[in-house]
């Protein structure tokens, strides 16, 4: 199993002046082509763009949201060498005799160590709750929807003057 490391730099915000290029787009096009061969140069592999949200200072007591685009890479790590997971036959464990006609299952490999984000995420089991009516399922896991009485105040009304 590949493990890869990543990297993310801003993706230009302009393009650059360049032979053969003439308008915009084609001059965004060069410099965004330029900068992913210098990255695939040093070995990373694009992965891809995102345009993500980040919140900035605007004034001296404001803030708004304003959108990066960025460049996604990534490249492999060197792994170590593990050793072998194989014992010799001679201290491996012995087979129990099997009849001709009956066949051999085979061994069951191993397979490797995963990360705990490289599954797909799955659903808990729901609990089963006896149903109280037979057509009736009973939500048992739920809060009531309705919010809680708030408790009368006990001072003078601080609201409009009375008429």
């Amino acid at each position: 199993m590949s493990s890869y490391e990543y990297t993310v730099i801003p993706a230009p915000a302009r393009g650059e002046k360049t032979r053969g290029a003439r308008s915009g787009i084609e001059r965004f096009a060069a410099t965004l082509t330029d900068t992913l061969n210098q990255m695939a140069r040093d070995g990373w592999e694009y992965v891809r763009a995102e345009t993500l949200p980040a919140e900035e200072r605007s004034g001296l007591t404001s803030r708004t949201t304003v959108y990066h685009n960025l460049l996604i890479f990534r490249r492999a790590l060197a792994q170590p060498e593990r050793p072998q997971d194989a014992l010799p036959q001679s201290q491996s464990q012995p087979q129990p005799a099997v009849a001709p006609t009956e066949p051999q299952p085979e061994p069951e490999a191993q397979a490797p160590a995963r990360g705990p984000f490289s599954q797909p995420m799955r659903a808990a089991p729901k609990p089963a709750a006896p149903p109280t009516a037979p057509n009736a399922r009973a939500r048992v896991s739920e809060p009531p929807l309705t919010a809680p009485q708030a408790p009368a105040p006990t001072g003078p009304r601080l609201g409009p003057a009375s008429r």
